[in-house]
């Protein structure tokens, strides 16, 4: 594979909004994503620098973005691990009950599908969120919506299994967002 798995850089957030952008132009959005282009795309520039700044390899260390970088330079996929620890304020879905980390934002750019980005990513943030010191993260979780099989099966073929929880779907009480889990190593 001739791409770089890393995480982004303080500095990258112009990179990072347009992944954004591509990401919440994608057909599978509505399912995948709780933030709509519009929404995003009203963002200020300052909202994209605060944002890549505390997901990057020089950030706080509870929130980490990890990129897949072509050989021009240019960002085929992304996804983000947010540590959740159960004293901390719920994001999404139920509360921590052990120290975890949490999956949001995954996306693959169409046309670099196929090619094992998405687990090379997910690779990396898993090994970062197992990295990490104490309290040790004991799982890694992520929602998936329930209309939304490609994404579903890419989670299980990584190793991520259903848990049998699941939580509405904001903005549609009638839809649910699914909970997989993978359990430390």
């Amino acid at each position: 594979m001739d791409y770089v798995i890393r995480a982004v850089r303080a500095g990258e957030w112009r990179s990072a909004k347009e992944l954004r952008l591509a990401a919440l132009r994608d057909p599978a959005a509505p399912v995948a994503f709780l933030e709509t282009y519009g929404q995003a795309l009203e963002r200020s520039d300052d909202f994209w620098r605060e944002r890549t700044a505390g997901a990057s390899e020089e950030g706080e260390g509870r929130v980490r973005q990890f990129v897949a970088e072509a050989p021009d330079g240019g960002w085929a996929g992304t996804v983000t691990v947010l540590v959740e620890r159960p004293e901390d304020e719920v994001r999404f879905g139920e509360a921590a009950a052990v120290p975890q980390a949490h999956v949001v934002a995954v996306f693959v750019r169409p046309e670099e599908r196929g090619k094992g980005l998405a687990e090379e990513l997910f690779r990396a943030g898993l090994d970062w969120a197992w990295s990490l010191g104490e309290p040790l993260i004991e799982r890694v979780r992520l929602y998936v919506h329930e209309d939304n099989p490609r994404a579903a099966a890419v989670y299980r073929r990584i190793g991520f299994v259903p848990t049998g929880e699941s939580v509405p779907m904001p903005g549609d009480p009638t839809a649910r967002e699914l909970e997989y889990a993978v359990a430390r190593p």
